[in-house]
């Protein structure tokens, strides 16, 4: 590194993780007025929205090489002005074939953007000392909160599918502006030329691995929470999303709070904390036929699951046997996969068996993330 790392580059960081969860999340209340518009029946729109997660899947493994290349800054501000042009462009697309393309560039932005600021987030975190990716990671979340929510208060309001993805777009304009001198041009001090893409191996699979359970988790939260609150434990539809609002706002607590906590107790201590809870939150949603212990069940999961992805990115950057961004980019890859398998695999689990059993299933999957917290290496 030829940049002295400081607090401006801390807060540079933060802006880029505030910025892709405030665009990411504006596509969500976008969804039905697309739907609407082009007439859509469910099946159709699920297959174009599965576009947006190709998108992403395809461009993640690139972008660590191109991080490594061209340097965090570049790739972070070319992605996002993509993400910031495509955004209208869902807005407007006059046809299925012209959202599912516009949704497969939204979606590769933003893996590029996601890959290259964890890449600027591992250095940060390596050169300041200390750890601090939680509360990057908690800055995403806040940013999901202020992009859904702003977008539906504007629509509320009475504007436009369009003049609402404008004003994101106006915001996101403001934070990379503010963000972009403090960006780090050069990502890793490297030998010779950076390769296109590496087959994971070693290490960073198994952090993969553990990536993908969580994330599996999450997404079982996001698809799964209003039907397991409704069809198993009835609770009226009209509370169904109480669940997921429980699991969301627990999450970015604890990654808010996460850092001070990594550093008092030490990441393998969090990690096995945070797997046990959990893991304990899935099966106090399924021991207990109340809606208000599933409620709990999903605030215990979204408080231990909070601070697991972080670590393991410090891990993936701390980890030898692959150059840190190329190994960000892997890790990213495997766990988003686990977020798109998510719901269908869960899905074919209750279909054979119930929802309970892949919720219990579930924890005790997160139950071999604690168990494997001695072996994940997170300090540099």
């Amino acid at each position: 590194m030829n940049q002295t790392i400081d607090h401006r580059h801390r807060l540079s960081t933060r802006l880029a993780f505030l910025t892709a969860g405030l665009a990411m999340s504006a596509w969500a209340p976008l969804v039905p007025y697309a739907k609407e518009r082009l007439q859509l029946a469910e099946g159709p729109l699920g297959l174009l929205l599965l576009c947006l997660g190709l998108g992403s899947l395809l461009a993640m493994p690139l972008t660590g090489a191109l991080a490594a290349r061209f340097g965090c800054r570049k790739v972070v501000l070319w992605s996002a002005l993509v993400v910031c042009l495509s955004l209208p462009a869902l807005a407007l697309a006059p046809t299925p074939l012209l959202l599912g393309l516009a949704l497969f560039v939204f979606g590769a932005s933003l893996g590029t953007m996601d890959v290259a600021m964890n890449v600027q987030a591992v250095i940060v975190e390596k050169a300041s000392g200390g750890a601090l990716m939680s509360g990057f990671h908690g800055m995403f979340s806040l940013g999901g909160f202020a992009g859904a929510g702003g977008m539906a208060l504007l629509l509320w309001r009475g504007s436009g599918p369009l003049g609402a993805c404008l004003a994101i777009v106006a915001v996101s304009a403001i934070l990379l502006w503010r963000a972009s001198p403090d960006l780090l041009h050069e990502p890793e001090a490297r030998d010779g030329s950076t390769p296109t893409f590496v087959m994971p191996h070693g290490a960073v699979i198994f952090i993969g691995v553990l990536c993908f359970i969580v994330f599996l988790a999450e997404g079982a939260m996001l698809d799964w929470s209003a039907v397991f609150l409704t069809a198993e434990r009835g609770l009226q539809e009209g509370r169904a999303g109480l669940g997921y609002a429980a699991f969301a706002v627990a999450m970015t607590v604890g990654r808010l709070t996460g850092d001070r906590v990594v550093r008092r107790f030490g990441g393998r201590r969090v990690l096995l904390a945070g797997g046990l809870c959990a893991a304990a939150g899935f099966f106090t949603a399924v021991a207990s036929p109340s809606p208000a212990a599933a409620l709990a069940g999903f605030v215990l999961v979204g408080l231990g699951a909070s601070n697991i992805v972080p670590i393991l990115f410090t891990a993936a950057g701390n980890q030898r046997t692959m150059p840190a961004s190329l190994a960000i980019a892997a890790i990213t890859t495997i766990g988003y996969a686990g977020v798109l398998a998510g719901p269908a695999l869960i899905g074919f689990m209750a279909h054979l068996t119930s929802l309970e059993l892949a919720f219990a299933v579930l924890g005790g999957a997160l139950l071999l993330v604690a168990a494997s917290s001695r072996l994940v290496r997170v300090h540099s």
